[in-house]
């Protein structure tokens, strides 16, 4: 079982770690939750969101998709069940007015959204958001993962 390290972080240096995590952690979201991915690039913060929306699906008997980074697209969708999952990538936005564009901050309550290179977001209020901060260690041989959070349950199920 994974738990959080002394400082609260979590090791996800092995790729079934982070699959483990990801698993353990699509089991406690729910529509009206926004998600923020924090880190360097390439430090697993997409395959993290694959394994989240890949769990979702196989746990709903869906067709598993696909799940790649919305760089150049900047929004993917993806419809499970009754659920829609808005996954954000935010690295080419660069001020408020792409940003409102977007409609990032509409239909909050009705899906789960999820946001890569969430910077940008410092300039509008998102009440109630998970911030995940992915972090390399030892030379980009260490992964590891740290959850802040308002929901105490979510953070308890990481302890």
């Amino acid at each position: 079982m994974l738990t959080a390290t002394k400082g609260g972080k979590i090791n996800i240096s092995e790729e079934k770690d982070t699959k483990s995590v990801a698993e353990k952690f699509s089991k406690l979201i729910k529509k009206g939750d926004f998600i923020i991915f924090s880190g360097n690039l390439g430090v697993g913060k997409t395959t993290f969101i694959k394994y989240i929306i890949n769990c979702l699906q196989k746990a709903n008997r869906q067709k598993i998709s696909e799940v790649t980074s919305p760089t150049f697209t900047v929004t993917n969708e993806y419809k499970i069940k009754k659920t829609l999952i808005k996954h954000y990538d935010l690295y080419r936005i660069k001020n408020k007015k792409e940003l409102t564009n977007l409609g990032i901050q509409e239909n909050l309550k009705d899906q789960i959204t999820l946001v890569e290179w969430p910077e940008i977001l410092k300039k509008i209020k998102i009440k109630n958001s998970t911030n995940l901060i992915f972090e390399y260690k030892k030379n980009y041989t260490e992964r590891y993962l740290s959850i802040i959070s308002k929901n105490k349950k979510l953070l308890n199920e990481f302890k």
